[in-house]
């Protein structure tokens, strides 16, 4: 198979391909046959060849594309979850159970999953502890420990974990919380949600009051509409919270039977219970029409069906074959058997059938084509338990959930006889690097956001590269029909629609789909508040079950910023060589506890015009800090090289505490020697900007001062003597005699 562009082979190189000593996967038809092969073994062995083969058609051509944890893990041996995300146990409110939630949820976060929590059951800010006479900090200072906790934990594969926090309408600290990302510095990791009731959509439309309550005890009221207000401005300001309907999620659900939901995974396609997980594919709508841009382009329905049914074999195999960080993780999983099998390419596909996205036409397709996907994975499902057995929580009171109600006879007779193998069926995922991989198909049910655009690349020299990025259906339009002009009313964007648009695609959608839609409604900028704030009542009555919009603004920006011809977008995040020489600065740090002085030289790279940390060193000839400063050094030098935003560090070592005691400094107190260092870091980050550096306890050593004699292997001034060798604090050389 080859790529449709560079863009696409350097992603499935970055992020999917996986490599041994002995070579590993050495094109995307390896991958392939390694993620087909993995899956199969869920099989009985009789039939495993044959179903090897028909999991290598389905993903072949990028018919159906697999979540990237599945594309990335399986078949690899490592120790990783394919499951995408998680929503962790309901959190207690004591302080055990809280830090007990938090390192589940890191553990899960290494192994490669995202997660959501509902921190509604903390109690709120002010609250009283009566165990040791204090008052409770509230959830939002917890949130603050998981924020820390994910920019610690890097997940596996090159992934860095996601989050999605969710408070209740009517908890206390619900103000508090609306607000919380207006500072740009706090809950960074986080995506972050309101769970909003129907009981307070009908205090909304009746003007009334609202409780505000904690354990069933009212602690006051507040004006319902004054409320959703906040919460709009909040929106329309920063672009979050997002909304979720949670009473209408939790009526839709097909296992209403035996859970409660109260939170969702990062993107909002999967509202999940506690510990439950989503397990995510696609179906590549564009890859399936025939005939594209002609009078007769149509999506083979027959292929469609065979497709989706070989889908759900697939990913119900995944459940059995899948690592889980946690065992509650496994047990909630293989109780339920739920699949989230989506679509993407929809606005492609929906261009080469000569229909425009939000149109008439469009919402008439687009549910014909999701009706085959539902009848055909639930018939997938009620002939799997026929072979294989139902889901162990399966129960026919799930015949007359609403989203089976609307199933042909045909095949609710089918799952009367047989069950079901699968508690859920269906979700609509954001699909956005893996949709790259396909081509830069249109991502999930999203239209395109652009129909070309040029995407910085770093190479492995520290360069920048631009790659030209086209839509799949504007490339196809452009072989089909050469250099003739696309009509512009066909080739609509998101720029161009309305939020009606978005919001009449995404109802018509979540009609026919069990858990949720990953959907953002673009908003022009010069909306109206009011205007923007009716798109949210609006999408209540429409049936969607959450809403997340995106208005440019001064506080995030622009996601994408447009030109005339052209969308400009940030360089891959890729790591940067070492150049031979670099400069920097040593900084001498005084400890009093410490007999002897602490160095710590902080080396820059210019990038894009401005200059930019790469690496610290951290030398002493106290040997007392010499494993924990090896430790340090590496871990922030490693910070530095993969992301510009590194302000954080600072952070986190300045809010480190010696139990030990402190010391004051320059007449301030420093509550450690890695407090200092944070004190070091600050500084010098300021002083790469435009902010004036203040005089403190720290001084910067004239240039061309040795501090430690230079290594022989690396260069740095970090050359140490232990028990008779030569040891290099930065790169590990050594060397005895």
């Amino acid at each position: 198979m080859v790529f449709a562009n560079v863009l696409a082979e350097e992603i499935w190189t970055a992020k999917y391909r996986f490599r041994t000593p002995d070579g590993g996967d050495q094109n995307y038809q390896a991958t392939i046959a390694r993620v087909a092969d993995a899956i199969a073994e869920a099989e009985a062995p009789d039939v495993r060849g044959y179903w090897r083969e028909r999991f290598a058609e389905a993903l072949d051509g990028f018919k159906f594309i697999p979540a990237g944890r599945i594309l990335a893990g399986a078949g690899t041996g490592r120790s990783v979850t394919l499951f995408n995300c998680f929503v962790m146990g309901t959190i207690p409110d004591s302080l055990d159970g809280i830090f007990a939630h938090l390192k589940e949820a890191a553990v899960t976060m290494q192994q490669g999953g995202g997660v959501g929590m509902d921190f509604s059951t903390i109690r709120p800010s002010g609250a009283r502890v009566a165990g040791v006479g204090a008052e409770a900090s509230g959830p939002l200072s917890f949130m603050d420990c998981w924020d820390a906790m994910c920019r610690t934990v890097e997940s596996a594969g090159q992934r860095r974990g996601a989050m999605m926090g969710c408070l209740s309408i009517d908890h206390p600290d619900i103000e508090a919380f609306i607000d919380a990302k207006r500072d740009p510095k706090r809950l960074r990791n986080f995506n972050i949600s309101v769970l909003v009731s129907d009981a307070f959509m009908k205090a909304l439309a009746a003007d009334a009051e609202w409780p505000l309550m904690f354990s069933g005890e009212v602690v006051r009221t507040v004006s319902a509409r004054d409320l959703w207000d906040r919460l709009m401005r909040a929106t329309y300001e920063t672009a979050e919270p997002g909304v979720i309907f949670i009473d209408r999620v939790n009526e839709q659900n097909n296992l209403a039977h035996c859970e409660n939901i109260r939170a969702s995974n990062p993107c909002g396609e999967q509202m999940l219970p506690p510990y439950g997980a989503c397990l995510l594919g696609s179906i590549n709508l564009a890859a399936l029409v025939q005939q594209p841009f002609e009078l007769a382009a149509a999506i083979d329905e027959k292929e469609l069906g065979q497709l989706t049914r070989t889908a759900v074999r697939m990913l119900d195999n995944v459940i059995d074959i899948s690592r889980y960080p946690l065992a509650e993780q496994e047990t909630e999983a293989k109780t339920k058997r739920r699949i989230g099998l989506g679509v993407t390419g929809l606005a492609d596909a929906l261009l080469f059938c000569g229909t425009a996205y939000g149109s008439g036409p469009a919402v008439a397709l687009t549910r014909r084509w999701l009706e085959i996907i539902k009848r055909e994975a639930y018939r997938a499902s009620a002939e799997i338990a026929a072979e294989k057995g139902v889901f162990p929580a399966y129960d026919a009171w799930i015949l007359e959930r609403p989203n089976l109600t609307d199933l042909d006879e045909e095949t609710r007779e089918l799952i009367a006889e047989h069950g079901l193998r699968n508690g859920c069926l269906t979700s609509i995922a954001p699909t956005g690097t893996t949709s790259l991989l396909a081509g830069n198909v249109s991502s999930g049910i999203e239209p395109v956001f652009a129909y070309s655009y040029t995407r910085k690349i770093r190479n492995a020299d520290g360069t920048i590269r631009q790659e030209q990025v086209e839509d799949y259906a504007m490339r196809i339009w452009r072989e089909v029909r050469g250099e003739a002009e696309p009509p512009g009313d066909l080739f609509v964007s998101a720029q161009t629609l309305t939020p009606p648009d978005h919001l009449t695609m995404q109802a018509a959608a979540q009609a026919l789909v069990d858990s949720s839609i990953s959907k953002t409604v673009n908003c022009p900028e010069d909306i109206s508040f009011e205007a923007f704030a009716d798109i949210y009542v609006e999408g209540y009555h429409l049936g969607c079950k959450g809403l997340t919009t995106y208005r440019p603004n001064a506080v995030t920006g622009s996601i994408l910023s447009t030109g005339t011809s052209a969308i400009e977008m940030p360089p891959e995040p890729l790591l940067q060589p070492r150049a031979e020489a670099l400069h920097g600065t040593t900084y001498k740090l005084k400890w009093p506890e410490s007999a002897h002085a602490v160095y710590l030289t902080i080396n820059d790279v210019e990038q894009d015009g401005r200059r930019r940390p790469f690496e610290i060193f951290i030398n002493s000839k106290n040997m007392e800090h010499y494993a924990w400063t090896v430790g340090l050094t590496r871990m922030i030098s490693a910070v530095f090289r993969r992301t510009s935003d590194v302000d954080f560090v600072a952070e986190e070592l300045k809010a480190v505490f010696d139990p030990r005691g402190g010391a004051w400094m320059q007449g301030k107190y420093v509550p450690s020697l890695l407090a200092a260092i944070g004190n070091v870091v600050e500084r010098h980050l300021s002083g790469l900007g435009d902010t004036p550096v203040e005089a403190s306890a720290f001084e910067p050593v004239a240039a061309g001062t040795s501090v430690l004699p230079q290594c022989p292997q690396c260069g740095s001034a970090s050359l140490v003597k232990v028990e008779g060798c030569n040891n290099c604090l930065s790169c590990g050389y050594s060397k005895c005699g």
